[in-house]
């Protein structure tokens, strides 16, 4: 009997864990936000149903020590998990500036409502029929939504498959160098978007349309109101590592970068220069396998926290009132700052093309540089080139 007790006991284990590697791999799968920190409460009880079939089998209950030993033990592995959801909890709970915060519909050109800008009289120039396939960085789509509202024919453009899309830059890259658009409105191309255009055949014609200001924020707790060009490269090059350092409390700076080949990692990448960027912050996510994989892990508003974006994005698109935009070098981040020129890290936006054969690509980047195209540039909140 025994030996069958045993036997029970471990078929049992067997059973709970493979719901529990069923669990985990469900939660991974679909990504659900909240089995990320349910699964180690379900893990905690896991633990602790094997625990309990431990005693029982070796009959520990029966003596007083076995017991105290069966309660501290429970105690332990409560508060562990706990521990853990309650830490995942916080994490998600905390703001995060990402391009998954903002809904572009809102901007979505001839929409009842749109956000897009208006002209205040007809476009000088109006395209009929084949028109050039735009797409482009989620922080440029309100302007060059506006661009087709007042160029293009009046329909509904659907944000993801149509003449006027936005895919984020990374993907326009990859769309504009395959050849599946014609036109991308971003930021400069990384050296691995050059070098892939280069690949394809393809050479990259950059045109200059506005100006923006690349920005860095913190937490709006966070009493540091600015930094050097030098202390941004230390931060991001790991030589500075506590907010003590530059000012700020004695906490250890958590800063976060943005996916490789995004119009904002990009700008980093040239602001940093020959300065190595050190390895972003992580977060361990559970794979399809049940292992444990690394990912970059995008701004999260700790209070320690360090992240970058472009300023029209922060302000306008996101309005997160839970962060503080930094001055660099004494000067705040403002459209006369980015126009004078003394906000130190401005960097021009492009119209962008690849050798397209759409007929009208000349004539529509020229549009964009007159008058017309310039007011748009700074009704939707943009600093123009002109």
């Amino acid at each position: 009997m025994k030996i069958l007790s045993v036997i029970g006991n471990i078929v049992v284990i067997i059973i709970l864990s493979s719901i529990l590697a069923f669990a985990m791999l469900i939660g991974s799968f679909l990504f659900i936000p909240w089995m990320m920190y349910i699964i180690p409460l379900i893990i905690a009880l896991y633990v602790f149903l094997v625990y309990l079939l431990t005693f029982k089998v070796f009959g520990w209950f029966k003596h007083v020590s076995g017991k105290k030993a069966f309660y501290g033990g429970t105690a332990v592995i409560a508060v562990v998990g706990l521990s853990f959801a309650m830490s995942d909890w916080y994490k998600q709970s905390l703001d995060r500036v990402g391009d998954a915060e903002v809904d572009l519909h809102q901007y979505m050109p001839f929409e009842e409502g749109t956000k897009a800008v208006k002209l205040d009289e007809p476009a000088t120039l109006a395209l009929k029929a084949d028109l050039p396939i735009l797409d482009g960085a989620t922080a440029l789509y309100p302007m060059y939504a506006a661009f087709a509202q007042a160029v293009y024919p009046e329909k509904t453009y659907p944000l993801y498959d149509s003449e006027v899309m936005s895919n984020m830059t990374h993907v326009a890259y990859e769309n504009l160098i395959n050849g599946e658009v014609d036109l991308i409105f971003v930021a400069g191309p990384s050296k691995d978007q050059v070098a892939a255009a280069k690949r394809a055949g393809k050479e990259l014609k950059l045109t200059p349309i506005g100006k923006e200001a690349f920005v860095f924020f913190v937490n709006s707790k966070n009493k540091v109101e600015d930094l050097t060009m030098d202390e941004i490269r230390g931060i991001y090059s790991g030589e500075l590592t506590n907010w003590k350092e530059v000012g700020g409390k004695n906490k250890a700076i958590r800063a976060f970068q943005r996916p490789q080949d995004s119009g904002s990692q990009t700008a980093l990448q040239k602001l940093m220069g020959n300065v190595p960027i050190m390895e972003p912050p992580v977060d361990n996510v559970i794979d399809l396998m049940g292992g444990i994989i690394d990912q970059v892990s995008a701004y999260t508003n700790y209070n320690n926290a360090i992240g970058f974006t472009f300023r029209f994005y922060s302000t306008e698109m996101v309005r997160n009132d839970k962060i503080r935009l930094l001055a660099v070098n004494g000067v705040e981040p403002t459209k006369e700052t980015i126009r004078s020129g003394d906000y130190p890290i401005t960097s021009e936006f492009y119209a962008v093309t690849a050798g397209s054969d759409n007929p009208h690509i000349d004539a529509f980047i020229e549009w964009v540089l007159s008058e017309q195209g310039q007011e748009i540039v700074e009704k939707t909140g943009y600093v123009s080139f002109q």
